[in-house]
Order: structure tokens, then C-alpha cells, then sequence
């Protein structure tokens, strides 16, 4: 098993993250797991919501009419289709959303927000609002969170334009 660290670099390997990249890097992967480990208790346990749940809930209540191709909301959270496809059916059995065929595409499916989901994120909101500020913004400056925002911009739009490798 290589190191993600080290002074022995090849031509055939690319180069090794120096210490201040590997702590980025992980600082990162850690900040993020336990921001979603740590928000997405109460969510399970107080409103019956997984973290995908509220996520996707989220993205449909953004939109005016809380439709969304399932194809455009794959792309939107950075999901497969086939898990979009697993956890829609999941959330459509509780009756969160509903899924309808495109009437111009026989093969595109529509996912909508039912009542019973928006009601379920609406009551759900004020909470996870009230743990991303004390667990993450509420430790940062304005100036740290621009540039987070600045930075995570950029990653965002940089995984977009790289295809995946095989």
C-alpha cells in the first residue's frame, strides 16, 4: 500500500501530496463526514429524514413548481442514476415524492415534492439551519466563508468539466 506522503517520487506515479496538502485534503474528507454524520442525527431522529432525504428535498423545494427531471436532479447532487433510481422509490413508498412519466418523453420521469414532503423538510428546516450555523458557519469568519464559498465554487465547477475515469 503507497503512502499519500513521501520524497520517493517515480515517473510512473504522480507526485505525492507534501504535508500540507495531505492535511487539506483530509482535514476535508473528516470536516465533512462529521458535518453530515453530526447534522443528519436530528434529522433521522426527530423528523424521520435521512441526510439524502433532506437533501433532495431540498433541491426539489428550490424550484418554484418542486419538479425536477430525474436525470437533471442526478446531476444536481452529484449522484448515479441508479441511486437516484433506488432512493426515489424509497422516499416515493413514504409518500415524499411522487414520480410521474414525461408526457413529450416516454422515457423521462418527472420527481415532485408531495405535500407530505414539503411539510416534512418545512418542519425539518429551522433545525438544520440552527446545526450548520452552530456546528460550521458560527466558527468561521465572513471573510473564511467567502473564500470557502470561493473555493468550493471552484471544485464544484472543476469535478464538471473532468470526466470520470474508468
Amino acid at each position: 500500500m503507497h503512502q499519500l506522503i513521501g520524497d520517493d517520487m517515480t515517473n510512473e506515479s504522480p507526485p505525492w501530496l507534501n504535508s500540507t496538502e495531505e492535511q487539506a485534503w483530509r482535514g476535508l474528507l473528516r470536516a465533512f463526514d462529521q458535518l453530515v454524520t453530526r447534522t443528519g442525527r436530528p434529522m433521522q431522529s426527530e423528523f424521520g429524514l435521512s441526510a439524502a432525504d433532506y437533501t433532495v428535498l431540498a433541491e426539489l423545494t428550490r424550484i418554484p413548481d418542486g419538479r425536477l427531471r430525474v436525470l437533471e436532479l442526478a446531476k444536481v447532487l452529484g449522484w448515479e442514476k441508479s441511486r437516484v433510481s433506488h432512493h426515489m422509490a424509497r422516499m416515493s413508498k413514504r409518500g415524499l415524492i411522487e414520480r410521474e412519466v414525461c408526457s413529450y418523453d416516454r422515457r423521462g420521469v418527472y420527481v415532485s415534492v408531495t405535500p407530505l414532503g414539503r411539510a416534512a423538510i418545512e418542519e425539518a428546516a429551522s433545525r438544520h439551519v440552527e446545526d450548520v450555523r452552530r456546528l460550521f458557519l458560527d466558527h468561521l469568519t465572513d471573510g473564511q466563508i467567502a473564500f470557502l464559498a470561493e473555493i468550493t465554487a471552484e471544485l464544484v465547477d472543476n469535478l464538471a468539466r473532468t470526466p470520470e475515469l474508468p
